[in-house]
């Protein structure tokens, strides 16, 4: 095998190790920057990523996975789809974040899930009957910078057919398979233009959507799409990437079409291995190292994959890994200085699959026994994980063979009777999702008692004040229940994971969410409980403070599961209904202490569901049970909330209303009314929240907006059962427009009163 081909890299992490383009893209925003140091920041990310790839060993690796926000907003940006809105617009920089961002004048492009992760994207809108200038030149120009600097890289853009599919008509409710000739033109031109930078040009295709349970239309289009893509230009050497799941189905439509190479994710679709027998004359690029999760890779368990696959197809064109985009996970160890030693070793970030990518493509090619060590040492790595006492604890697994509660003591009929009694709330009870604007001051007060720096008392001053002013705002602005803007909390996960055993925290694991919005996820790497007092003693302050109700806070037990880093070692669901029972705990505790209203969000909910309905159906199960059993000790007077955002909540209905959650709020500012006819259709009876407010946006709403949104509510649902909020928590959003915002929106729920 050519040594330079036995090696490949999906993507690579973009926001650098430091958060460097999170950092001067804010600061461009702010107007303290111009966008030329913006460019510098992102040519010196790209040269830096390059660098350690080649460094590492890497045999082909990537331009186009570094994205100023997104990569779909990006191709839709090359394509030439550019909503009207944004057409006016001239400066490129300007309008590609008004896109992103939102403008004045114009409301941003609606964004939701990557498949089943925690990342975000834009979603492309597309109608009949444009003709689409494409412009490829940005990206040209990143790979003759790589080629300059001596470095061969592959071109990354997203597949035709995904692209397509994760993007939405705004012209009608046709299929969008219907809109597959509008674009195909601009990907032809982009394939003729790529094969003129060299003779031997790679280009990965992203195509996830094919592990999605796709229809024989899908996939027919597949083949007919690479069929004429790959007839070109000759100089090219398409790759077909998929990832997060099997695409069996994919590979057999691909299997007599003449691209160089599939790539497919052998961790998450371990049924990908039937797939090798279609894949004669091909490259195979098998994802074998994890792409989405933090543990050390298994070498005894994925060269034994590596052995099942080279049955079928010859070792010489198995190319080595990860199973998707490393995107997905922090970008290097290196940067680690404090946690536990013991459990850092069994950690791998971007930089350090790397290494294993390299070891794992060593050793299949060049045999077992010239890297002997290599596998032991590693061997003794998984053995050591599995008898540590940090790991496993007696206690926890007590609790769980005692048998807990399933669901609630009552109803919600029953639950509602007596909670309009307890509550007497108007109509359209106006409330916030949770969080309020995160200041710089407040950044700084939290990092200086977490550091030491900032005495006990002079931090709970500071966090005291700001609740106050939360309180006073709300009461004077004409909030009905109120939050108290949760100024203690650095993010709604890590802060529970930081208050339960079994947990443990990264100091720069940072991976991107979104733009610039970037999150830290705990690990958890042991048996979870409850460890005391998580939320009483703040939410008692703030409930003091107000006659109104102060809804209690808390992250539910499938969101913290999903936005965690899972141990490995156990079934997902195990891990999920020790959170549970922790969450149990404190609601009982929060009721004890007289607080009677509590939202449990599960934000991440949808994105956990796995990609395929077969494998869904377990999913659902288990996270409604561990939604149910954190619940359970509720009583039927106190009202339990959640809130769930950026989802397609069609095919999950039941499962929604199983949950059974007095109050569901959900993200509808930007998707509009089409979800909640879903909620309509499917006979939803408890109540509801939809969003009036894109908190994504810094663009302040007008009162006849907000009117108008409740109107359109009002069309779907009875005033009795309508809360009206923003869409999301504010945290990310500044004091100025956070206020105006708000003001307006109860300026407007009250005029719409009076019309009621």
């Amino acid at each position: 095998m050519n040594k330079g081909l036995r090696t490949f890299v999906t993507g690579f992490p973009r926001i650098g190790k430091n958060r460097e383009l999170k950092k001067v893209l804010e600061s461009f925003w702010d107007g303290k920057l111009g966008f030329d140091s913006v460019t510098e920041t992102a040519d010196n990310l790209k040269k830096t990523n390059w660098e350690t790839q080649k460094r590492a060993g890497m045999g082909i690796f990537s331009c186009g996975d570094f994205s100023y926000y997104d990569q779909m907003l990006d191709m839709a940006v090359m394509l030439g789809a550019v909503p009207e809105r944004f057409q006016g617009i001239s400066d490129p920089a300007e309008r590609y974040f008004a896109m992103a961002r939102g403008s004045a004048e114009s409301s941003a492009m609606e964004m939701t899930k990557w498949f089943n992760t925690n990342y975000h994207y834009i979603v492309p809108e597309l109608k009949k009957g444009c003709r689409y200038k494409p412009d490829f030149g940005s990206l040209f120009k990143e790979y003759r910078q790589a080629e300059k600097l001596g470095y061969r890289t592959k071109l990354n853009v997203i597949g035709p057919v995904t692209f397509l599919m994760l993007s939405k008509r705004v012209d009608s409710e046709g299929s969008m398979l219907e809109l597959l000739p509008e674009i195909i033109p601009a990907y032809r031109e982009f394939v003729n233009a790529a094969g003129f930078l060299g003779k031997e040009i790679y280009v990965q295709f992203d195509e996830p959507w094919f592990v999605k349970d796709c229809g024989k239309e899908e996939l027919k289009i597949l083949k007919k799409v690479y069929g004429e893509l790959c007839g070109v230009s000759k100089n090219l050497k398409i790759i077909v990437m998929t990832y997060f799941d099997s695409a069996v189905n994919a590979a057999e439509a691909l299997k007599d079409v003449n691209i160089w190479g599939v790539g497919l994710d052998f961790v998450y679709g371990p049924e990908n291995v039937k797939a090798a027998k279609f894949l004669k004359g091909k490259k195979l690029i098998a994802g074998v190292v994890d792409g989405r999760n933090i543990w050390k890779n298994n070498y005894e368990k994925t060269l034994n994959i590596l052995g099942e696959i080279s049955k079928t197809v010859y070792k010489e064109d198995i190319i080595i890994a990860p199973s998707c985009s490393l995107l997905h996970v922090p970008y290097s160890l290196k940067n680690e200085k404090i946690i536990d030693s013991e459990i850092k070793g069994w950690f791998s970030f971007a930089g350090e699959k790397l290494a294993e990518i390299k070891d794992i493509a060593d050793i299949f090619t060049e045999g077992k026994e010239k890297h002997a060590e290599k596998i032991e040492q590693n061997r003794a790595v998984f053995a050591r994980r599995e008898s540590s006492a940090k790991v496993n604890d007696p206690d926890v697994k007590k609790i769980i063979k005692c048998g807990y509660s399933k669901k609630r003591s009552e109803s919600f009929k029953d639950r509602k009777k007596k909670q309009e009694k307890v509550f007497c709330l108007p109509l359209l009870p106006v409330t916030t999702i949770g969080s309020f604007p995160q200041t710089e001051v407040l950044r700084r007060l939290r990092r200086g008692y977490k550091t030491g720096a900032v005495k006990k008392e002079d931090y709970d001053k500071g966090i005291y004040e700001y609740i106050d002013n939360c309180i006073a705002f709300q009461e004077k602005t004409g909030f009905d229940v109120l939050v108290h803007g949760e100024p203690e909390r650095n993010d709604m996960v890590e802060y529970f994971g930081e208050r339960m055993k079994g947990f443990i925290f990264t100091e720069n694991g940072w991976v991107q969410s979104y733009g610039t919005r970037c999150v830290k996820p705990p690990v958890i790497y042991g048996d979870v409980k409850r460890a005391g007092d998580m939320t009483g003693k703040i939410i008692l302050y703030a409930q003091k403070k107000t006659k109104k109700n102060m809804k209690g806070m808390l992250t539910g037990p499938v969101t913290i599961l999903n936005w965690s880093f899972v141990r490995d070692d156990i079934q997902k669901k195990d891990v999920c209904v020790q959170i549970a029972l922790a969450v149990r705990d404190e609601i009982r505790d929060l009721q004890f202490e007289g607080i009677k209203i509590i939202q449990v969000d599960e934000a991440a909910f949808r994105e956990g569901y796995p990609l395929k309905k077969s494998k869904a159906f377990i999913y659902e199960i288990w996270a409604v049970e561990c939604f149910r059993v954190a619940v359970s000790g509720a009583r039927p007077e106190t009202q339990i909330h959640t809130h769930m955002c950026y989802s397609d909540f069609r095919d999950i209905m039941p499962a929604i209303k199983a949950m059974d959650a007095d109050v569901i709020t959900i993200e509808t500012s930007k998707s509009g009314n089409k979800l909640l006819e879903t909620f309509k259709k499917q006979g939803y009876e408890n109540e509801i929240g939809p969003g009036v407010y894109d908190v994504h946006s810094p663009r302040v709403p007008s009162v006849e907006e907000f009117e108008n949104k409740i109107k359109l509510l009002l069309n779907v649902f009875p005033a009795e059962r309508l809360w009206i909020n923003p869409d999301c928590g504010l945290k990310t959003r500044k004091w100025e427009e956070t206020e105006k915002s708000l003001q307006n929106m109860v300026e407007a729920v009250a005029n719409v009163r009076k019309s009621l």
